[in-house]
């Protein structure tokens, strides 16, 4: 069986240390094309994963059987939707766009073309919490909170980039947050959400069979709080979700070898496709609107 060869969209921080270095170390890939919206940045991560860098999105295409996306998710959208209709593979980064409208746009393209795609929601790739995942519907949880208090909006952070500023907590760690209560709960059917101090969000969840939760996100906490935790609790007692240690390279590393053996397959459903992305997308929308409509009565 061939080596997929996959191009990296992106030349930041994430996309080198992550996203590159995933790519070379997982079997059945070869990193082959680098394209990034600075040439010059391109052509330096090319030069690192010993990649062809490449200035036309189109070209870059051409080049690949699969790309890897690690670009703002407003870019991200755009591109995928490219690249999907030129027949790649896709495996793209949480949230998958900004809004449900690119989201829906995305989802439909993926089905057209027929082509696997995987979101990397991170933590449902890492063993331990696949194993929560797995006996959910035995364990019958009742409800759950997390608290996600990042510092990326940190001068040395480098995570801190114009769209996080832009978008906050929400949209930047909501995916985290939200994709684990739906696993382990059930999907989300109703949300509400209050605003606190800058980006700080609280939300309230229903989801399908009857469990509720909770979750607070912020980017702006500061680095003595900065910390992940999640945790549910029901019949069995409480059960701690291991959201603060997971390893980012080897949980990818787990993706990108489903992907590939989807796209082998001809396989175009996941638990962490495209739709999944889209139906996450959904919530943070919903909720992003419930803000705006409280701010609004103010």
């Amino acid at each position: 069986m061939n080596d997929l060869r996959f191009g990296l969209v992106g030349t930041g921080y994430w996309a080198q240390e992550t996203h590159a270095t995933a790519l070379v170390a997982t079997n059945g890939i070869e990193l082959t094309s680098v394209w990034g919206r600075n040439a010059d940045s391109a052509a330096t991560v090319a030069t690192r994963f010993d990649a062809e860098a490449f200035s036309d999105f189109d070209e870059f295409l051409d080049s690949v059987d699969a790309v890897s996306f690690a670009v703002p998710p407003h870019i991200q959208s755009e591109l995928a939707l490219r690249a999907v209709t030129a027949g790649k593979h896709v495996l793209l980064e949480k949230p998958i766009a900004t809004t449900l409208a690119a989201a829906e746009e995305l989802v439909a393209a993926v089905e057209k073309s027929g082509v696997s795609s995987m979101v990397f929601f991170t933590l449902l790739f890492d063993p331990r919490v696949r194993s929560i995942v797995a006996d959910a519907e035995t364990a019958n949880w009742s409800g759950g909170n997390g608290l996600w208090l990042g510092s990326a909006l940190m001068d040395d952070n480098p995570f801190n980039t114009p769209w996080r500023h832009e978008k906050g907590g929400l949209w930047d760690l909501g995916p985290h947050a939200l994709s684990v209560l739906w696993r382990t709960l059930g999907p989300i059917t109703d949300v509400d959400a209050v605003a606190g101090a800058r980006d700080l969000v609280h939300v309230t969840l229903r989801h399908e069979g009857g469990a509720s939760s909770t979750a607070s996100m912020t980017l702006q906490a500061s680095d003595a709080a900065d910390g992940f935790s999640t945790l549910l609790w029901g019949p069995r007692g409480r059960q701690p979700m291991p959201v603060d240690d997971v390893d980012e390279g080897t949980v990818l590393q787990v993706a990108l070898t489903e992907l590939v053996a989807n796209a082998h397959a001809g396989v175009g459903e996941h638990e962490c496709d495209v739709r999944f992305g889209r139906d996450i997308v959904k919530v943070i929308a919903q909720m992003e609107a419930v803000l705006a409509g409280k701010a609004a009565t103010k």
